[in-house]
């Protein structure tokens, strides 16, 4: 019932697809060309074009979608998946159609309509996903849409299972009962042992799933659960027992017959989006080292006129991969003994007048544009510490030093949130591995933006 259901929705989901970008492509169209630009010559709404390029972008797009698994079932699936891929292939689509409008010297064709149409189909396209995501979690968690699922294992695994569906009707996902030990789940019926009813279950056509949640000592277990399923055509999922010791962006390599789990795998790992990240990195810093020079000049004499010392001051800290480089900053102390290992307190007083005003507005930090065009910082990343500090934190906060996994960064997520200067080092940590775990261009996009509005301005006083 459910893979019926999945198909029809399927063919919805298309349908809408198709008309949303051929109506986004003309009113794209009409937009730039008629409304903007009053050129109702341009060859976009002329020789019959525009139904054809419509129709072009929208098989170009639902092709891409369903490459990108954009029509599989996005039960367990956040809506970050649709805006990120979403984002991301329109962009391909209207640039690989600019890249052959140049090849093909198509000079006339107006680049504006592809503008507007990418934000129109994409602004479209995800208002379109959101509604029915909305529509289905309502319907799930009414009892309706749902899939059905015999959870083996009755040990404390099977229960964070049942925990997650239980709090979460949304998903869709209904567990008829559990194999194992009776009475260890609360109120899950028990189906009884492997031994006994196992195998038996499995041919019915109301199980949807078989999920697998042993524990470590029941995993002898696990080949003849493997085996029944594919004997009956069922689908079984298999949570490993050392499932709280894996993070989210954990990846499968395979070296011969060997699955190799990486368990600290991350998007900055893949070339792609290490690229792109560097390329954003050296575009950003040249723009903003261009755009601030006024105020580095500024802050430059006025470090120079508050006490005596460099202008600018260079400290040691520890960046990717572990390895320390040189940190610049307008100097806002005086020149003291405990630069290497002495904590920055909100009233220090080594802080000068002018800088703390210059610590206030964030402006000390701006020569550290120089540190992301040398490749030693990134735009946004977690901070970096001197090595005084990750000496010392490495063995007192867990985690501490997966943040060097990624270059450091001017801004980070932990101080969008507040986490900056005199604050917890362990939510800090937290935060940093969140954002290694889930980087993507839009996070560094937002987190770019929440810094520009809101996050130049610290609580640090002024003395």
């Amino acid at each position: 019932m459910i893979k019926r259901w999945q198909k029809v929705l399927n063919q919805i989901n298309r349908l809408l697809d198709l008309l949303i970008i051929v109506a986004s492509y003309y009113g794209s169209t009409y937009l730039w060309l008629v409304v903007i630009r009053n050129d109702r010559q341009n060859i976009a709404l002329t020789q019959g074009n525009t139904f054809w390029l419509a129709l072009a972008f929208a098989l170009l797009l639902m092709f891409c979608y369903q490459v990108a698994g954009l029509y599989d079932s996005l039960r367990a699936k956040p809506i970050r998946y649709d805006v990120k891929w979403v984002l991301i292939l329109n962009a391909i689509a209207v640039l690989g159609v600019a890249a052959l409008l140049f090849l093909f010297r198509l000079v006339e064709f107006s680049r504006g309509v592809l503008g507007v149409f990418y934000a129109l189909s994409a602004a479209l396209i995800l208002a379109k996903r959101a509604l029915i995501r909305a529509v289905l979690w309502r319907y799930r968690g009414m009892g309706h849409n749902q899939k059905h699922v015999i959870l083996i294992g009755s040990g404390a695994l099977a229960q964070k299972y049942a925990d997650t569906i239980a709090k979460n009707p949304r998903f869709g996902y209904r567990i008829n009962g559990y194999i194992g030990a009776a009475g260890k789940l609360g109120s899950l019926p028990c189906l009884g042992e492997w031994g006994d009813v196992g195998a038996q279950l499995l041919s019915s056509p109301e199980i949807d799933e078989v999920v697998a949640a042993l524990d470590q000592d029941q995993i002898a277990m696990l080949p003849h659960i493997i085996a029944a399923t594919e004997k009956y055509g069922t689908k079984v999922s298999i949570i490993p027992y050392f499932n709280d010791y894996i993070p989210a962006s954990t990846t499968f390599e395979t070296l011969g017959d060997c699955k190799l789990l990486n368990a600290r795998s991350t998007p900055l790992d893949f070339p792609g989006n290490a690229i792109a990240k560097r390329a954003m990195d050296i575009v950003s810093a040249l723009l903003l080292i261009i755009v601030t020079s006024p105020v580095m000049l500024f802050a430059a004499i006025g470090v120079k006129l508050s006490s005596p010392g460099p202008v600018i001051f260079r400290q040691t800290r520890i960046g990717r991969n572990k390895r320390p480089f040189q940190m610049y900053k307008f100097r806002s102390m005086r020149v003291n003994a405990r630069e290497s290992t002495g904590w920055t307190k909100n009233d220090d007083p080594r802080k000068t007048k002018f800088g703390s005003l210059i610590r206030k507005t964030s402006i000390d930090e701006l020569p550290q544009f120089f540190n992301v065009l040398k490749g030693d910082m990134s735009l946004v990343g977690p901070r970096p510490e001197v090595p005084h500090f990750v000496e010392q934190f490495q063995e007192t906060i867990p985690l501490y030093m997966l943040k060097h996994l990624v270059r450091p960064g001017i801004t980070g997520w932990a101080q969008v949130n507040g986490y900056r200067g005199d604050t917890s080092i362990e939510e800090r940590v937290k935060h940093d591995i969140w954002y290694i775990e889930h980087w993507s261009v839009w996070l560094d996009l937002r987190i770019c933006l929440r810094t520009a509005f809101g996050g130049l301005i610290n609580q640090e006083k002024v003395v």
